[in-house]
């Protein structure tokens, strides 16, 4: 009785580390929620875009600002309600596990995510307005990449072989730039949704 009383001291108190060292209020309904949102969004884009223009290219393809700018407010719209989905469920989730959301450990998470996706963000709208559209699925992919492996530290551990996933990936879509958008679909909406339903079903 005493020897497992004394185990379960330990595995409680590896709980409370856990707890104390980790950010672990991360939502599996925010991965399905923003994945669906990532693919509205390349459906979108490929609607108004790409469906009119072969612009998935080695090299810059327009002149004017109008499809950039359309671009753009796709990207913007689809990064927006992403982050607004992401801290609903996650506040949620704390709320409902009476964890804080913001503290020491989320700052750091939230720093280390957005050194590299702030980094790949301003290079891909130098990219977007001088027309090497063809490069932007697979550099944000390889920058979310990066991000979650850099942020990994932080949250759940697992994280990092869904953040390795997304740099592939982004490098595959390099080879394959006519298929990019695809690519981009499947690493921001198919394979977040199915990470957001596995961490969705341990919790």
């Amino acid at each position: 009785m005493e020897k497992e009383k004394y185990l379960d001291d330990l595995s409680e108190i590896r709980k409370i580390m856990n707890r104390s060292a980790r950010f672990i209020s991360l939502s599996g309904l925010s991965g399905v929620s923003t994945g669906l949102i990532a693919l509205a969004g390349a459906l979108l884009a490929h609607q108004m875009v790409f469906r009119h223009h072969d612009y998935l290219i080695y090299g810059a393809v327009w002149a004017d600002l109008k499809n950039p700018a359309s671009l753009l407010l796709i990207a913007l719209g689809t990064l927006l309600l992403s982050i607004v989905s992401a801290v609903w469920f996650t506040g949620r989730k704390s709320r409902k596990e009476n964890q804080r959301v913001w503290d020491n450990q989320a700052k750091r998470l939230l720093i280390n995510l957005l050194i590299p996706l702030t980094t790949g963000g301003i290079l891909c709208l130098i990219l977007l307005f001088k027309g090497y559209v063809g490069f932007l699925p697979g550099l944000t992919l390889i920058f979310y990449g990066l991000a979650l492996v850099n942020g990994s530290h932080y949250t759940f551990s697992h994280i990092r072989y869904l953040g390795i996933a997304e740099i592939v990936l982004g490098l595959t879509a390099f080879l394959f730039i006519g298929q990019s958008l695809y690519l981009w679909m499947l690493g921001f909406g198919v394979i977040q949704m199915i990470y957001g339903v596995l961490i969705q079903r341990k919790g």
